[in-house]
């Protein structure tokens, strides 16, 4: 067995299928970036959508900072921090917690807990929903609504999801308009209440879910007269409710699946 110095502890959940790696910011190396990519590598590392790296925090229980599946550092994940709520709510039993993201500080309420699977709503606070607007693309122009929600996303409203959506959502987020990238939704509404969600997101490319993702989904739904709040987001990994009352509230699972340590 290898010593402890040569080796990183980390713990894997997912909020979804939209997984992540919890770990300790005492454990981290100089370039977070590098091993982020390395332990993300669903082939030669432990394979994740991205990491959380945990932080002391002075004004909430932890701070969380962000990176993608390939080094990018993001503002936030709905879906990410839930996990790291899912993380601290296991090893302190508390059900309130505060987490300091780059997008500021979520507040997240335990909702239920069976075993290792968590139930979460966090409030995401304000967002902004801007005009639709199109963009062209190599083949056609596409109309879709900007919506912050700490991080960025451009939500397309489809009929249905075609084969090969992802090369398209892939050539919309590393659009010339879009200058840092651009988190991309592509929302089919069912009815009033539900809506059926893809995601293509900037730094990891097509996820099972996506926290923020669903919330601009629903915000652009709402903002359209397409749906009503509260709105279901039906996606590959899972459902998840998104009410939008002032502020944007997130309902979800995660689940703690395994902890191990990372050999470095």
């Amino acid at each position: 067995m290898m010593p402890s110095s040569s080796a990183i502890p980390f713990v894997k959940a997912s909020a979804c299928g939209n997984d992540f790696l919890l770990i300790d910011g005492m454990h981290a190396p100089a370039d977070l970036a590098a091993f982020s990519r390395r332990i993300c590598d669903r082939h030669n590392g432990v394979g994740a959508d991205g990491v959380e790296w945990l932080f002391p925090a002075q004004d909430a229980d932890i701070r969380a900072r962000l990176f993608n599946a390939d080094g990018s550092e993001a503002e936030i994940s709905g879906n990410g921090t839930r996990c790291v709520a899912a993380y601290l709510s296991a090893e302190e039993a508390k059900e309130k917690l505060a987490i300091r993201t780059g997008a500021g500080i979520k507040t997240c309420t335990l909702t239920s807990r069976t075993g290792s699977s968590y139930e979460f709503e966090i409030a995401m606070g304000e967002t902004q929903v801007g005009d639709e607007f199109p963009i062209k693309l190599a083949f056609r122009e596409v109309h879709g609504v900007p919506v912050s929600m700490g991080n960025p996303h451009y939500v397309v409203f489809v009929t249905d999801f075609a084969s090969g959506w992802q090369a398209e959502a892939a050539e919309i987020g590393r659009h010339h308009d879009f200058k840092y990238g651009i988190n991309v939704e592509l929302v089919a509404v069912k009815d009033k209440q539900n809506i059926e969600a893809r995601f293509f997101e900037r730094g990891v490319g097509e996820t099972q879910s996506s926290g923020t993702g669903s919330c601009a989904s629903a915000v652009a739904s709402i903002e359209a007269k397409k749906a009503e709040s509260p709105v279901r987001v039906h996606t590959p990994g899972g459902v998840q409710i998104v009410r939008w009352e002032g502020e944007v509230f997130l309902r979800g699972p995660a689940q703690l699946i395994c902890r191990g340590e990372f050999f470095v």
